[in-house]
């Protein structure tokens, strides 16, 4: 049996990873669950699978969360050091982090410096701090199983020769707007952008599809995993998501990872791993199905140009674009600026920056907290210039 601390449970990946659970016939068991400020859905889960401990950053959920589980013998903690409590305990096996955003990156590497293998569905922590957690897995020979359907593919096609691959292919689902010029993008409104024709996902990363910085985020992610260089990662549009990515090797030979598109399945596979389960999940039927493939149009999309250039030049640029895209989408979210206006935020914010090399949590941190504030900022002039967002509800 695996012993699972789950953070971010009660978001898209966090519910399809205690689905998973539930039907491991109990080879998986979870001991602590986290989330941010979900009191209902945690105490269901809570009640459903009775970890040892559950945290919830928000303290005001943490105590609503106390009364409401009084009658059980589960520990609530709070906050950050809750959730760092969480992931550290000698129990854990393995750590899924699930959560959304950078604010995965600190428990990330408080695990790895414990031991602990990850199950990584977080791409902003590669994203924002790559080099020192991967420095940390390799000082600590944890592994890093990737959950997002992409790295999943890519970590499979990988497992006979991966000395010889030559170039890694990310497929993108090309979200809602595939094929739609740069001026149709001025009108999208919040509902259209939440569309996802393939994938049923949080909102946040729905927003990222939906202007291909979740691909520009899992380049770098993908960078930092299997240690590859930009130029030899190319990303395609694959608007059917039936191939989750692929490997070519140096004979010309090219490996592809085929599957629904269903979390649940990359991660049964990081918490299997190295074997394989079988699963009740509904299978591939690929008759009457074709697939196609394009070429990502960089003018209509541009975060995933930009994300290639951060992630040349690296340092604490990485870090800064994906804090910069996190408040930008949520002022999105809230309609406070424009769909092309997240992109305006970004760019702005990234050319901006100082750029520091010399890498440490505390300078990550600092560049993390400097571009949330420099993007609040412009979000502000935004929300003043009502031409540049739809109404408001």
């Amino acid at each position: 049996m695996k012993m699972l601390t789950l953070l971010g449970s009660t978001g898209s990946v966090g519910r399809q990873t205690l689905d998973v659970v539930r039907h491991s016939e109990g080879r998986l068991k979870i001991y602590a669950l986290a989330a941010a400020k979900s009191v209902e859905l945690m105490e269901e889960q809570a009640r459903l699978f009775r970890p040892a401990k559950v945290v919830m950053m928000d303290e005001a959920a943490a105590r609503e969360l106390r009364g409401r589980l009084r009658d059980l013998p589960i520990k609530i903690e709070q906050g950050m050091d809750g959730i760092i409590n969480a992931v550290i305990e000698p129990q854990v096996d393995i750590v899924v982090t699930a959560l959304s955003g950078r604010i995965g990156l600190e428990p990330t590497l408080a695990a790895l410096e414990n031991g602990k293998t990850i199950a990584l569905a977080n791409k902003e922590t590669l994203v924002a701090g790559g080099e020192l957690v991967m420095a940390t897995a390799r000082k600590m020979q944890c592994p890093i199983l990737p959950v997002d359907s992409e790295h999943s593919a890519i970590f499979q096609c990988l497992e006979e020769n991966p000395e010889t691959i030559e170039k890694i292919i990310l497929t993108a689902s090309g979200g809602p707007f595939f094929g739609w010029p740069r001026e149709k993008l001025a009108g999208v409104t919040l509902q259209e952008a939440l569309n996802h024709p393939n994938w049923d996902m949080g909102a946040k990363i729905t927003i990222d599809s939906a202007t291909m910085m979740n691909k520009g985020l899992e380049v770098i992610e993908a960078h930092h995993l299997f240690n590859m260089d930009y130029d030899d990662i190319e990303v395609l549009i694959h608007p059917q998501s039936v191939i989750h990515s692929m490997v070519e090797y140096r004979d010309g030979s090219v490996l592809a990872q085929l599957g629904r598109p269903d979390m649940r399945l990359p991660i049964q596979y990081a918490l299997s791993y190295p074997t394989r389960w079988k699963n009740p999940f509904e299978r591939l039927d690929l008759r009457g199905k074709t697939l196609t493939f394009h070429e990502p149009d960089l003018v209509a999309f541009p975060a995933l140009a930009l994300a290639y250039r951060v992630g040349r030049r690296g340092g604490t640029l990485p870090a800064v674009m994906n804090a910069a895209n996190e408040i930008a989408v949520s002022a999105f979210l809230h309609k406070k600026v424009s769909y092309l206006g997240i992109m305006e935020i970004v760019e702005k914010v990234c050319s901006e920056h100082q750029v520091l090399d010399n890498l440490d949590l505390g300078n990550i941190l600092d560049a993390d907290n400097w571009a949330r504030g420099r993007a609040a900022e412009l979000v502000a002039k935004f929300d003043a210039r009502s031409s540049m967002h739809e109404p408001r509800a």
